[in-house]
Order: C-alpha cells, then sequence, then structure tokens
C-alpha cells in the first residue's frame, strides 16, 4: 500500500542588476527583472496550477494531498509583484490538504558555513509560514535537498521537526529502496523522506521527452509504475519543483492533462493514498539507518555540492561573503542585514556554475548573465560596495524599490488570510 508524496519546491531568487565597480548606490537587485519574472512565472505556472491543485482537492474530497516549500525570498516577492499568487497559496492553505514545509528563508547555503545563522533562517522561515498559513511546520527541507548527518542532528536538536526530506541517492541507499523510511545515524526521533529520484524525474525532466522511450507519458502508466512498489515499499516520494508544471515542461506538453488525471488513476487501486510528508512521518516506521557523512543534494546528475562550489570563483565569492557576517551584524540596519542575506541565495552561486556538459540548459535556465564570469565580477562588485557600507561611521537605513518598505527583515508579515 504505497502512500503518494507529493512535495513542491516554489522559489525564485532576486536577481542582482548590472553593478560596476563604479557604482555607489544601494539598490543592488533588479527590480524589472524580478517583477517581469515573477509575473512571467505566476501566469504560466503558479497560477493555473494552484487552481488546478484547488480543484482536484475538492474533487477528490481531501483524499488528495500535496505539500509545499515556499522560500521566504519568493514570498517577498509575490507580495510586490503576485499577490493574488498568495491567495491562492492561502485558498489551498485553508483545505486542510496542504502543508507548508520549512528551510532557510532565504534558500542559502548558510549550514555550510554559519550554523547559527542557518538556526535564525530556519525559525525566521518558520514563522513567516505560521504567520501567513496558520501551520507550524513539522518537516524540514534545506536549500536544494542538500544534506548530511550534522544537519539531521541539529534539525533534531532544535526541537521542532519531526522528519527531513533529501536525494535517495544511490550512493548513499545501496541495495536500499527510497521508498521506505529511514533514521539519520546519530537521531533519536527525526525520519528521514527520501526522494525517488527516478519517478520524480519522469515527470520533471523526462515529461516531453520525445526521445524517451516511455514517451508520452499518461497519468494511467505512471499509476501502473507506482502501483508496482506495492509490497516494496510504504511512500512514493516525489520531490520536484513547482516550476516543473508550466515553466519547465509548458503547458502544450500536456502536462496540466497529466496532473488533472493523476489522482484518479492512482486512487483506483483502493490501496493507494497520498499524504503529506508529516502524515508519511507518522504513519510509517523508519525500518533502518542512513548513514550520510558526506554533503549530497538532488542537483545535477552529481547529486553533490559541485553546481555552487564547483570552482574557485563560487568559493571565493562564498567564504567572502560569510567572512562580512560578524560586520554585518554588529551594524544593526536592517537594510545592510536584508541585502547581506539576499546575496546569501544560492542561484548567485549556481549562475557561477562553469559544468556545461550534460546539466548545461539546466544551469543556463533563468540565468541572467552571459557568462560564469559575468556573474562572479556583477557578485563582487555588489559585495565590496556592501563591505563599504559596514565600514561606514554612521549607516542610514534607505529604503529602496526592492524592499517594498524600509523594515525588510518581515515585509510579509502585513499580509493577511
Amino acid at each position: 500500500m504505497p502512500s503518494v508524496c507529493f512535495y513542491f519546491q516554489v522559489h525564485q531568487p532576486m536577481r542582482l542588476r548590472h553593478y560596476t565597480v563604479f557604482d555607489n548606490d544601494q539598490r543592488y537587485f533588479d527590480d524589472h527583472k524580478n517583477a517581469a519574472i515573477c509575473r512571467k512565472v505566476a501566469n504560466k505556472c503558479y497560477l493555473p496550477a494552484n487552481r488546478l491543485l484547488l480543484k482536484l482537492i475538492d474533487k477528490h474530497q481531501g483524499r488528495f494531498k500535496v505539500a509545499y516549500s515556499l522560500t521566504g525570498i519568493l514570498l517577498e516577492q509575490l507580495q510586490m509583484y503576485s499577490p493574488e499568487v498568495l491567495s491562492t497559496f492561502h485558498a489551498l492553505a485553508r483545505t486542510g490538504c496542504v502543508e507548508f514545509l520549512a528551510e532557510t528563508y532565504y534558500h542559502s547555503l548558510s549550514f555550510l558555513y554559519s550554523r547559527q545563522e542557518f538556526v535564525e533562517q530556519v525559525r525566521k522561515h518558520a514563522e513567516t509560514i505560521e504567520d501567513l498559513f496558520g501551520q507550524k511546520p513539522k518537516v524540514f527541507r534545506n536549500t536544494e535537498l542538500i544534506y548530511n548527518n550534522e544537519l539531521a542532528l541539529l534539525i533534531e536538536a532544535m526541537g521542532c521537526f519531526d522528519a527531513v526530506i533529501t536525494e535517495g541517492a544511490d550512493h548513499i541507499l545501496g541495495y536500499r529502496s527510497p521508498n521506505f523510511l529511514y533514521r539519520p545515524t546519530g537521531c533519536k526521533h527525526l525520519k528521514l523522506l527520501l526522494k525517488n529520484y527516478s519517478l520524480s524525474d519522469d515527470i520533471a525532466f523526462r515529461f516531453s521527452n520525445r526521445h524517451w522511450v516511455e514517451w508520452p507519458l499518461t497519468a494511467s502508466k505512471f499509476s501502473q509504475w507506482v502501483n508496482a512498489v506495492n509490497g516494496n515499499g510504504h511512500v512514493v516520494n516525489l520531490f520536484m519543483d513547482y516550476e516543473t508544471l508550466g515553466e519547465h515542461q509548458w503547458e502544450d506538453t500536456g502536462i496540466f492533462d497529466f496532473v488533472r488525471h493523476l489522482p484518479e488513476e492512482i486512487l483506483r487501486n483502493p490501496d493507494n493514498n497520498f499524504k503529506t510528508p508529516s502524515e508519511v512521518a507518522a504513519a510509517y516506521d523508519a525500518v533502518g539507518e542512513v548513514d550520510v557523512r558526506h554533503m549530497i543534494s538532488w542537483a545535477d546528475t552529481e547529486r553533490d555540492l559541485s553546481a555552487w562550489l564547483g570552482n574557485p570563483m563560487q568559493s571565493n565569492a562564498i567564504h567572502e561573503l560569510y567572512r562580512l557576517e560578524k560586520k554585518i551584524k554588529r551594524a544593526n540596519d536592517e537594510q545592510v542585514l536584508s541585502d547581506w542575506r539576499r546575496l546569501q541565495v544560492s542561484d548567485h552561486f549556481y549562475y557561477m556554475c562553469t559544468k556545461y556538459f550534460a546539466d548545461g540548459d539546466v544551469h543556463k535556465y533563468f540565468n541572467p548573465y552571459d557568462s560564469p564570469y559575468d556573474s562572479y565580477i556583477n557578485f563582487m562588485n555588489v559585495l565590496d560596495h556592501l563591505q563599504r557600507r559596514c565600514a561606514a561611521p554612521a549607516i542610514q537605513a534607505v529604503p529602496h524599490p526592492s524592499s517594498g518598505s524600509a523594515a525588510v527583515a518581515t515585509p510579509i508579515a502585513t499580509v493577511t488570510n
């Protein structure tokens, strides 16, 4: 009796504007581009997908369930540029069939560089989700599913989460299946939900590939693959970017029709059901322990950190960024702190990636730069200016258009249900 667990990552970074060494402007972010991309993705993905899932929840009388992790940096942009999307997420929250997960507010790599900053961002994100949707997150997902034993131990020590989700990478599972729950090494209570990357990627990456031997993928065919897990697992974790629906896989590929028929096909088998991640954690026991000593992620074919830290430019940029932490926090300026944290968004380092082999198209997606070298130079110019602001004897909090208000640390707390 496999439970199907749908989890969607929903995220857009705030992209930097072109910034030269001669700039002395505190407006680092490209408001026009960020607004245009946010509205574009809202119209192609967020709005039609949210409305479709609302209809499916209603049609199946609560038997269809999904989960989301919405980054804080996305929520800020939705408030500024696409508030109608937030209203549809509120409607989803009210169904009782949608779970919102916790993560780092700024979709950052802070766990790798500052545990204090990491905990602050996780708490800030959890508080934001509770303020907006009335849910205290019970399940944590780290940025890009980056994970190891140490992360699990820290999350368990925070005392507010029941489970962590990450990639079901072959090299950590060996002969074992991702279709069971596991216990992280060293943890007593926390459970681990692992992505079934094969079935997830059939939807996220292969759905529109006409050279794929299984094309076209239908809801009926996919449900048969789910049914095959009966007796060989407790849960099928389908984890993917929400932009899969309508943006990565365009509407004319049939992706929305696929999703429209999928719950009905899966529920034809009376042994199947849909559960949210916290429901999965509550329903099934861990069948064993998974020991992950080295960092893994869900990115690229390697499932490692090379997409963000694979070359000297990336390593230098992120090291210099976190080296400023004490200065930034001593400045006691909300605008400076917000700008520094927005620079932590992992996408800035992804744009510097020089891996253009099997994953080249992925790294180019929504990339505002002509080359990774342009990305690095632009980022370091901004970082240099931010450092000079920290060194100023008196820092004035100056609101700018990308913030929506002077107090950007909690800009979405005014959004009501």
